[in-house]
């Protein structure tokens, strides 16, 4: 859903690209930092300390704003860049969900390890319903939308460790993580509908043509 509302946050990734762009890093470089930050926020999770590893996580997923918004502001966008930042935002996500099976998280219905589960396999369908649909040329714009994009997925994410702080038996974390991989099932499931009804229009109005 975020991920339709890019153009709301123009003005601020614009200023966000101006004072980043000052240091002498590429936005490349602010890619693979993310890893480091969210590599220490895997460590804080196993070491339980959940506020630093909420504020390692913040960072990365912060870093991920700022590669962009310098690509952009710097004119220096490459399709190397876009798919290296594509690809690094899928292991920081990982990289914080796995550090989360570390956590002592009650069952809900199903055990904490299988709705993790859940979201690793719902987010990793949600992406590719959407490379998938380009391959095999259902359509030929980027598949977007559905409830829970990644920029959901992250905050929810969070929220869920801040409800660790506050509630140390983690079951407000655990149902949240339930609800987490069910709505990342049905973007999953969302987008897949949307890349198949685009095919249908697209070959109804070449029949049309015709």
């Amino acid at each position: 859903m975020l991920d339709t509302k890019r153009h709301l946050f123009k003005g601020l990734e614009k200023k966000i690209g101006a004072f980043f762009s000052s240091f002498s890093l590429t936005p490349n470089h602010y890619t693979f930092i993310s890893i480091v930050f969210a590599l220490g926020s895997f460590y804080f999770l196993i070491k339980r300390k959940l506020i630093l590893a909420i504020i390692s996580f913040l960072i990365a997923g912060f870093l991920d704003l700022v590669d962009g918004a310098v690509a952009r502001y710097g004119g220096m966008e490459s399709k190397v860049g876009a798919y290296l930042d594509t690809i690094v935002d899928r292991y920081v996500e990982g990289i914080l969900l796995i550090g989360m099976l570390y956590l002592p998280l009650p069952g809900i219905l199903l055990p904490s390890k299988m709705w993790i589960a859940l979201i690793i396999f719902g987010s990793l369908m949600t992406s590719y319903s959407k490379a998938a649909a380009r391959e095999k040329k259902l359509t030929s714009q980027e598949l977007k939308g559905g409830l829970f994009s990644r920029g959901e997925r992250i905050i929810f994410l969070l929220i869920s460790l801040m409800l660790g702080v506050v509630d140390p038996s983690f079951v407000l974390t655990a149902y949240l993580l339930a609800l987490i991989a069910i709505l990342v099932n049905v973007t999953a499931l969302q987008r897949i509908s949307l890349a198949i009804k685009k095919n249908r229009k697209g070959f109804i109005k070449s029949r049309k043509k015709k």
